[in-house]
């Protein structure tokens, strides 16, 4: 095992910044009131709250009373979409989708459709883009809500999130997006882009784990998604993550100012590695749009080798990476979002995914190009099918 620790998994989750903490370590043990109470410990954990909620709309360009806190961003796109239709069911049972999202909304859908919903299931193409003329071909006149990510987890690839938007408000059909992998990353204005409701979550962005948010815009007919207590306008039971809260909205924040640099040094690292890669290592493939793509984002897929074995291999050299095969969640099936783009499956079972963030340098590249080439031709050497394609 190597000494030395690289972190390229960003998209899983990331470190917590030290002034998230600060700001969320008085409402531990200091500040620490129930938000319902009315005596002044309690009164100070509202104010927090609502603090974070100005914050959070500002960062998107919402306004206050369109901010739920969420346990995370599962629950948000829960929330959304179960939400929109049982409020809506009455005129209408059709939603629209696409084949990339995350499980969180994927399952969702399925557990809809369970209960008499229909739901159309859009197909991307080679680089994993949903066009917005799709979205408007598949609209009938029992569509209530339409649910399309904004940026891809695994594959970094960006939706045209406000052509998309453009066409549901003029056919009057609720649009949601699933934004986790895009907070932080790209800049995003809900009402300039025509979206009803958003889901974030505060890991992805260098806040806490365990909180989310929902932005809903005023007026959609939404069903509350947890039942008890008033919290959050009687939307949302449940006695406030205070700190967590604090956290998210301190993190969104900083990530909000910090955009433009932040950007600009993810994507000088995110095209060097994807032309050092292609440079040096053959029977490969680049997954995902190649610029309408997240600026920490590089996914490739490498003919003849496994994906689980290059990660436990790079594990082994200090780097942390993932994969696009389904290794990790006890699954034998690659990822759906792979075979969604085209891929077979033998090609999808041997991806890997690198996600940059703030303290990664060109010499974690330089180390990464250095380990990756020697891990990859090893493995292969192992495949009869790589001996004969070498032959051709």
């Amino acid at each position: 095992m190597s000494d030395r620790m690289i972190y390229f998994d960003h998209a899983a989750t990331t470190p917590v910044r030290t002034e998230v903490i600060e700001e969320m370590l008085p409402y531990f043990n200091q500040k620490f009131g129930n938000p319902s109470s009315i005596y002044s410990l309690g009164r100070d954990s509202k104010k927090a709250i609502e603090e974070a909620r100005e914050k959070v709309a500002k960062a998107i360009g919402a306004q206050p009373r369109e901010i739920f806190f969420t346990g995370s961003g599962t629950e948000a796109d829960n929330w959304a979409i179960k939400g929109v239709a049982y409020a809506n069911r009455q005129k209408g049972k059709h939603i629209i989708t696409s084949a990339i999202e995350h499980h969180a909304v994927l399952h969702s859908c399925q557990y809809l459709e369970s209960d008499g919903f229909e739901v159309t299931y859009l197909p991307v193409d080679a680089d994993g883009l949903v066009t917005a003329e799709q979205v408007r071909a598949a609209i009938r006149p029992d569509t209530i809500l339409v649910s399309i990510m904004f940026a891809n987890n695994e594959i970094g690839t960006i939706q045209p999130i406000a052509e998309i938007g453009k066409i549901t408000k003029e056919k009057g059909v609720y649009f949601h997006t699933d934004a986790v992998q895009a907070m932080g990353n790209v800049d995003i204005n809900v009402a300039d882009m025509n979206i009803d409701m958003l889901s974030m979550s505060s890991h992805k962005f260098y806040g806490p784990k365990g909180i989310g948010a929902l932005y809903v815009r005023k007026g959609v007919k939404l069903t509350s998604f947890m039942h008890g207590g008033a919290q959050e306008r009687g939307r949302r039971a449940s006695t406030e993550n205070v700190a967590a809260i604090a956290g998210l909205a301190k993190a969104l924040e900083i990530a909000v100012e910090n955009l433009g640099t932040y950007n600009k040094k993810l994507l000088a690292l995110r095209d060097r590695t994807i032309e050092e890669i292609q440079k040096k290592i053959p029977f490969i493939r680049l997954n995902g749009h190649r610029d309408k793509r997240l600026p920490g984002n590089v996914n490739f897929s490498f003919e003849f080798i496994e994906g689980e074995s290059l990660l436990l291999m790079l594990d082994m050299k200090g780097i942390a990476a993932s994969s696009g095969s389904a290794c990790t969640s006890g699954s034998l099936d690659p990822s759906h979002v792979l075979l969604a783009i085209g891929l077979p499956h033998e090609i999808a079972h041997g991806s890997l995914r690198i996600t940059f963030g703030e303290e990664n340098s060109d010499s974690d590249i330089d180390y990464l190009m250095e380990v990756l080439p020697p891990i990859v031709q090893r493995l292969r050497e192992m495949s009869p099918l790589y001996e004969a394609a070498n032959k051709r």
